[in-house]
């Protein structure tokens, strides 16, 4: 259960070249596998995040529209990469870019989510971090019950405007 008293800071931890973040969630978002990186990031213990909805680490800066996005993608059975901003138990911050895919049993049937997310460029956080600022700006100006479409449709906007499909742009900066 995500900690509601968590405070964000201003203190960024910069992933190291080599990190991967691994986790695996159920069809509900659960927690079910992280890796000791993740683990490290996320600042909280292995048993902590287990059984815990992924959106633990989530920072209250991530528009809810990207969130919505994913889950529309993976529902759709497509893997989503994304720009996102993680936060720590302690308040600090994480970028990260995440590649995440439908898991699938032996009979090919989805039984949960594998996301592996690694260190972005400086130069697309900069981009992202605009693009998630105006984000955030629509959706509150909408208020809650129109946030997601608000600031998707803002999104979807940027993207007929560069005349690029999301993945294109995502993997473009």
């Amino acid at each position: 259960m995500k900690d509601k008293s968590i405070v964000p800071t201003q203190h960024e931890l910069v992933m190291r070249e080599d990190d991967f973040l691994v986790s695996r969630t159920d069809l509900k978002g659960r927690i079910t596998y992280g890796n000791q990186i993740f683990i490290e990031y996320s600042g909280y213990s292995e048993q902590e995040l287990l059984g815990s909805q992924h959106n633990i680490v989530r920072h209250p800066e991530m528009p809810r529209g990207v969130f919505k996005f994913l889950w529309d993608t993976l529902q759709a059975q497509q893997e989503c990469f994304a720009y996102v901003k993680n936060m720590s138990r302690d308040g600090s911050y994480y970028w990260v870019l995440a590649n995440v895919t439908p898991s699938r049993d032996a009979q090919g049937n989805v039984e949960g989510y594998f996301s592996v997310r690694r260190k972005p460029k400086p130069s697309a956080i900069a981009v992202v971090s605009d693009l998630y600022h105006k984000m955030l700006e629509e959706e509150r100006r909408a208020g809650p019950k129109d946030a997601c479409a608000a600031s998707l449709a803002l999104l979807n906007g940027v993207l007929v405007q560069k005349e690029v499909s999301y993945e294109s742009f995502i993997l473009s900066i």
